[in-house]
């Protein structure tokens, strides 16, 4: 029969819909303000930490709606702002430096609707409020970096080829080789040649030597990598966080806007986020006293850094691996004397240059040095920031047999201190430091102020909608509202659901947007009809003709539209990215309501029936 949907497609919109009713719900319920505290390098709260907080607020006569310890943190919830920023000071002042206090949003979603899954839209910094950073890149200690592994290169090449040389050196120029003879010149320069193309060398017959420079376009390879492998590297670390939909990308050359939306306190993300800590791994010098170095005397091919008991240790310079390889990293324990200890991976690489290190080193102490990089404060001439390093040995140990991909470093004082560890060390070590130079945090009272004009926005533009098309179509209209209205609640549904999807300002002005586009389609089928019933058709026949004719308008339009919005995002960043994420999923869900679900209601209540007329 004309106009008639069979059943099971009915029950399909309707499934359709109230499914995306039910996860637009936890937005009505909004999010509790909040206060996290969370130990400090490694340190977990506890019970007592717990018992601590309950005091300090009784103490302070700070009301408070619930405080509860989860996953080493507690979770502190209010009603107001007020009383949250009274509490954070309270703490802050009371718990000391052993703690951070972080202001936080924490959804107040009831646990039935948690149980399936049901969560609240993430919002954006300019909504939620939260903190900004930004991080400036160490280039010196990229580009020093980047020569190290040139140096460690060539002797490796030469050495594999057995080709004599006297000393392998950094210069200011690059690295410098000098040979034993003219015959060894010849040999080196033409295999050093064949295996770094990207290199500019430079002979002197004379001297002996030869020199190697990067090429520019080996520089600018060099900062690239540098700056785009900080970037994976934060956003690893931002995920340990489990800060909801940050914001991570490049700014000029040197520079990276980290924006954490909802964390109102920055001690907690600054300790991860400008944490540089990476491993490096020394062979002890056995070869030479300590007394002495300590005394001025230390060897050439050594370095001195003391331990963590400040007791100095003599390693040799060559570095047996970096941090760069590590790809996991676990606190566990030692299965005989249960003492703290934290399991490590590499990658395919780093086990492959492992292996070759230890297997000539068996029986021989290796020390684990830990590297943390940090600003001065201080800047160069150019205006970049001076970094200093601190290094530390946290484990001295002898080399049993051969070590490959898997392997473990002990040396750690608490389980707390090897899970920190592994945190920072999982999370990826830093191929150059980098310091915060700016932080800004905003409130969460301007994000509520933004909140509800954005919600002012979309109501009165669906207010006018709804009232226009009750005016204009009549019944029709009274349809089309309620497509409208579906079309909000599952895009509101979508972006609850979608893991990566963020609501921003210009999120909000996608919806918006997207309300107009949703009604337009409504207009071409409905006028499509009107014309056809002027035309003498039936009123079956005009319901039927009016819904086919328009639609392959009113999907092209919305495909090319759609189409924009993908560039968008594909090429956009922060804002622009949030406006096309929204502005897809309601072209999307309008298509779905105005063309299938008004289709539905329109032959539920008109079609396949005998009519002379329709209230259009």
């Amino acid at each position: 029969m004309l106009n008639k949907y069979p059943l099971w497609k009915s029950l399909m919109v309707a499934f359709i819909v109230a499914i995306g009713a039910l996860y637009a719900l936890p937005n009505y319920y909004g999010e509790d303000p909040a206060v996290q505290i969370s130990g400090t390098k490694g340190v977990k709260a506890d019970l007592s930490t717990l018992d601590k907080v309950k005091a300090s607020l009784d103490n302070a006569n700070i009301a408070y709606q619930s405080a509860a310890l989860d996953n080493g943190q507690v979770l502190v919830r209010f009603k107001d702002y007020k009383n949250q920023q009274t509490a954070n000071q309270a703490l802050s002042k009371s718990l000391g430096d052993q703690y951070s206090v972080a202001l936080n949003l924490t959804p107040a979603t009831p646990d039935w609707l948690s149980s399936i899954g049901g969560v609240p839209m993430k919002l954006g910094l300019d909504l939620s409020g939260g903190v900004h950073f930004l991080m400036e890149v160490d280039m010196k200690t990229a580009m020093n970096r980047a020569q190290e592994n040139m140096l460690g290169g060539f002797r490796t090449d030469l050495r594999g080829e057995k080709i004599r040389y006297r000393s392998v050196t950094e210069s200011d120029k690059g690295v410098q080789v000098i040979f034993r003879n003219a015959e060894d010149l010849a040999s080196g320069t033409a295999l050093l040649k064949r295996n770094n193309a990207d290199l500019v060398f430079v002979d002197d017959e004379d001297k002996l030597s030869l020199t190697a420079t990067m090429s520019d376009a080996k520089l600018k390879e060099t900062r690239e990598y540098a700056i785009q492998q900080n970037i994976t590297i934060i956003r690893n670390r931002v995920n340990e966080l489990g800060v909801a939909e940050p914001l991570v990308q490049r700014q000029g050359s040197k520079h990276i806007v980290v924006e954490l939306p909802g964390v109102q306190d920055t001690a907690r993300a600054k300790e991860i986020l400008g944490a540089t800590a990476t491993l490096q791994f020394h062979m002890v010098d056995q070869q030479h006293d300590v007394i002495d170095a300590i005394n001025g005397r230390v060897p050439p091919g050594s370095f001195l850094v003391n331990d963590q008991d400040g007791r100095p240790q003599l390693l040799k310079k060559r570095i047996m691996l970096r941090g760069e390889h590590i790809v996991g990293a676990a606190p566990s324990r030692d299965q005989q004397t249960s003492r703290p200890q934290v399991s490590i991976d590499l990658d395919s690489k780093g086990g492959s240059l492992f292996s070759n290190a230890t297997k000539d080193n068996i029986g021989k102490p290796m020390a684990t040095v830990f590297i943390e990089s940090k600003a001065t404060g201080e800047k160069n001439p150019d205006g970049s920031l001076i970094f200093t390093q601190q290094k530390e040995v946290i484990s001295v140990a002898t080399i049993q047999a051969r070590l490959g991909s898997k392997f473990v470093i002990t040396g750690q004082e608490s389980p707390a201190e090897s899970q920190h560890l592994a945190l920072l060390l999982r999370a990826g070590a830093l191929i150059a430091p980098i310091a915060i130079v700016e932080e800004r945090t905003v409130g969460p009272s301007l994000g509520a102020e933004n909140v509800e004009l954005g919600m002012q926005a979309i109501l009165w533009g669906f207010a006018l909608v709804l009232l226009f098309m009750m005016v204009y179509y009549r019944k029709f209209g009274v349809v089309a509202n309620m497509a409208l209205a579906a079309n909000l609640v599952l895009i509101v549904g979508i972006m609850s659901l979608i893991p990566g999807a963020t609501l921003t300002l210009p999120g909000m002005a996608g919806i918006v947007l997207t309300v107009g586009m949703a009604v337009d389609a409504n207009v071409l089928i409905f006028e499509r009809i009107r014309e056809e019933l002027r035309e003498g058709k039936s009123v079956q026949q005009s319901i039927h003709q009016g819904y086919d004719a328009a639609f392959s308008t009113i999907f092209d339009a919305n495909i090319t539209t759609l189409i924009a919005a993908l560039i968008l995002f594909a090429v956009g960043t922060g804002p622009i990215k949030g406006f096309a994420v929204t502005l897809s999923i309601g072209i999307i869900t309008s298509m779905f309501t105005s063309i299938v679900g008004t289709r539905a209601v329109v032959n539920a209540i008109w079609g396949g029936k005998k009519l002379d007329k329709l209230p259009i």
